[in-house]
């Protein structure tokens, strides 16, 4: 979101960004530096009421929540930002001409209406992703499906099979907690004047067309990748440093990271870590908060994992600058849980992946990167295991596959160099997207120009 503030500032539109006072800190030195270069920017910081709802202090993102069972309270706790934001809204000098909102806060929708500007959703994820559930839900024929018999995805351009059991929660009715969520949700979904997208249309031509087929009156703008706003070093880093990497040999380090909220058992890490170390090249493994982490870091004390991987393998427990990372030359290749924002991250970079997908829509950016895109190979086998269910089933993916799954994109071969070919043109496509005359800036432009033709002033 503020990659995508600072795109739409140096278009001359003023950004407020209301967020929440530990996000505020997270953000105010990357907001300082726009500011100072002349961005019209702002940053707000509100209140979130969390002993209100039973979460302790600092639990103002998803992956500091110290338990799954405590996610239902943290939207509670954002829901009671409306008021808040409604007087914040009520005091500013001048009105404004729009929200943009992330789709997981439908009740923005009552706060536009309430002051009669509209309202934007963003959506954290690809057109592939979303012209899949939009099929589903308008289809509905992974309702008759078994848990573990794949099914075709209706109306889309090349034929995807998944199975009702690695469904998203929004789409799998048999995970029951958030429906109502999900339904407020997909209202917002109607309701919004249009969705911005953080993706370009050279990646997913097909399905960016075929999305806004469906979506009928509503306005899709793709304006991605936003993380190229990032140019410098100073940028893609506010902390962390490269320097173990910087001796390695071009494309010849493995970078591993599963995202900050997983559901793998220690068991499992372990497991990855051993494939890590049978692959014999060098690795980056990053480790995040999750709730094996603990016994992992216990068993890599003890194991002697860092001794026997020493000077090949780096871990780092705590936040890295991925940006950073993948930019390196070292990196050749990504194993990733296939978040969206990590995703497109690699694609930028020109890394290729080996992909785990985890939880929520996850698998369908495998899909994407695997069966679409030719950009990556796939280490998990279709096993149907609900999705975020994966911790209670002990050790899904064994050390030989981790390292075999290696092997087929960092050995040098013809099909290496024909993902990394692929991959590079892919970078190249990104970049001349978000590029003066490309397809994402031309998107920002008539973004900035329809909502300008509202007629309802100048502030964002």
């Amino acid at each position: 979101m503020t990659d995508m503030a600072r795109l739409l500032a140096q278009r001359g539109v003023i950004i407020t960004i209301v967020t929440t006072t530990v996000n505020a800190t997270r953000l105010r030195p990357i907001i300082g530096c726009a500011v100072e270069s002349g961005l019209p920017i702002q940053l707000v910081q509100l209140q979130l009421p969390l002993h209100e709802v039973g979460l302790p202090e600092g639990c103002e993102s998803i992956d500091s929540i110290p338990s799954r069972g405590l996610i239902r309270n943290f939207f509670v706790a954002v829901s009671k930002l409306k008021h808040p934001i409604e007087e914040l809204l009520d005091d500013m000098e001048s009105s404004s001409n729009c929200i943009l909102a992330d789709k997981n806060l439908p009740w923005t929708i009552d706060v536009a209406a309430k002051f009669n500007i509209p309202r934007l959703l963003f959506d954290g994820i690809s057109c592939f992703n979303l012209l899949c559930c939009h099929s589903l839900h308008a289809s509905q024929v992974h309702m008759s499906a078994s848990n573990s018999k794949p099914f075709l995805v209706p109306g889309l351009p090349e034929r995807i099979e998944l199975t009702k059991a690695q469904l998203p929660s929004g789409l799998n009715h048999s995970i029951q907690d958030f429906k109502d969520h999900q339904a407020k949700i997909r209202a917002f979904e109607k309701e919004a004047y249009g969705i911005v997208i953080n993706s370009f249309e050279e990646l997913e031509s097909a399905y960016v067309k075929e999305y806004r087929k469906a979506k009928g009156d509503h306005k899709v703008w793709c304006i991605g990748p936003v993380s190229l706003a990032n140019k410098t070093d100073l940028e893609k880093a506010r902390r962390g440093s490269t320097s173990s990497i910087d001796k390695k040999k071009q494309n010849s380090v493995v970078y591993a990271c599963l995202g900050s909220i997983s559901c793998l058992t220690s068991l499992q890490l372990i497991e990855l870590g051993l494939g890590l170390e049978a692959c014999k090249r060098p690795f980056l493994w990053v480790i995040r908060e999750n709730n094996g982490k603990d016994e992992l870091e216990k068993w890599i004390s003890e194991d002697g994992f860092e001794e026997r991987t020493k000077g090949r393998g780096l871990l780092i427990c705590r936040w890295a600058p991925q940006v950073l990372i993948l930019s390196h030359l070292a990196i050749g290749g990504f194993f990733t849980h296939c978040r969206w924002n990590s995703m497109l991250e690699a694609v930028c970079a020109g890394v290729p992946m080996v992909t785990w997908p985890l939880s929520a829509n996850q698998l369908f950016n495998e899909k994407l990167v695997v069966q679409v895109l030719k950009i990556g190979e796939r280490v998990r086998k279709e096993i149907a295991v609900p999705a975020r269910e994966e911790g209670k089933f002990g050790v899904l993916v064994k050390r030989e596959e981790v390292r075999a799954t290696i092997e087929k994109i960092m050995t040098e071969g013809k099909e290496r160099e024909d993902i990394r070919e692929r991959t590079r043109k892919l970078a190249e496509m990104a970049k001349e997207a978000t590029e003066k005359g490309g397809s994402s800036f031309l998107n920002i432009t008539l973004l900035v120009e329809d909502i300008r033709k509202l007629g309802m002033g100048n502030q964002v």
